[in-house]
């Protein structure tokens, strides 16, 4: 019999604990909106929470930095050209009470002032600017959104121009475009080189006029043991400036002197 208030009590307490008493772990990179009867009573930090589902709710919100792709959409530049431009963001979640609480998608909002922003810049500027300044947009965009961002209760970290995609009929100009600077670069190169080779000859003719000998000097250099005649002496025949080895004449023979 003493054992049946015993049963009792843990079946309530079970039962409670269960039904009546729920748990909530709020994570270190999570913060916790507690509300009661439907109104906003704070917010919790990391840690562990007990509360009545029936009068209250606590809602997570992750608060870690978000890299997220806002896809392509149709932008018109000022000299009326058609882009499909894709932007990628990393935000993070700042305050979690207003970014719930004030808005009921704040994610969306966040695209939608990011689009909107990204209009006006790229309605702003020729085709040639925006490729030329590519690397810049993404920070006018920052410049443009942050403190709409932090309205949402959101910080918007970083954009960046992800792809620009043209009409295809322009995408085939600009391959002539790059085909023919490249072809230029190649042509300047090569006349580059031939001035250059030119130039080489120019001095070694100077050079060779001034020294007639240094013609002489370089045919001995480049003959590799050839035998290489100089013009015809009046009393004789061809004199090799490099005559035949000893080993070629008859044994106990004098080498021929020509005369």
């Amino acid at each position: 019999m003493e054992l049946i208030p015993i049963l009792l009590a843990v079946f309530v307490i079970g039962f409670a604990s269960r039904y009546v008493i729920k748990r909530v772990t709020v994570y270190e990179y999570e913060r916790g909106l507690k509300y009661t009867n439907g109104r906003f009573r704070g917010l919790l930090q990391p840690g562990l929470y007990w509360h009545f589902p029936y009068f209250t709710t606590i809602t997570k919100v992750d608060v870690r930095p978000r890299s997220v792709t806002i896809p392509g959409q149709e932008v018109l530049s000022s000299d009326s050209v058609g882009l499909k431009v894709s932007l990628a963001m990393t935000f993070q979640v700042v305050d979690p009470a207003k970014a719930i609480n004030t808005i009921q998608d704040f994610l969306s909002a966040l695209h939608l002032e990011l689009q909107v922003a990204l209009r006006i810049v790229i309605g702003s500027a020729t085709i040639d600017e925006l490729l030329e300044r590519r690397n810049e947009l993404g920070a006018r965009l920052l410049e443009m959104t942050t403190a709409k961002c932090s309205g949402l209760g959101v910080q918007l970290q970083s954009v960046s121009i992800k792809d620009i995609m043209f009409p295809g009929a322009l995408k085939s100009i600009f391959t002539q475009v790059v085909k023919a600077k490249k072809e230029g670069l190649a042509a300047v190169e090569k006349a580059r080189g031939e001035t250059a080779a030119l130039r080489n000859l120019a001095n070694a003719a100077e050079l060779v006029e001034r020294v007639p000998a240094l013609l002489q000097l370089r045919a001995l250099h480049s003959s590799e043991g050839n035998t290489i005649l100089f013009g015809m002496p009046a009393n004789g025949g061809p004199i090799p400036l490099k005559a035949r080895s000893s080993k070629s004449s008859p044994e106990g023979t004098a080498p021929s002197t020509g005369e």
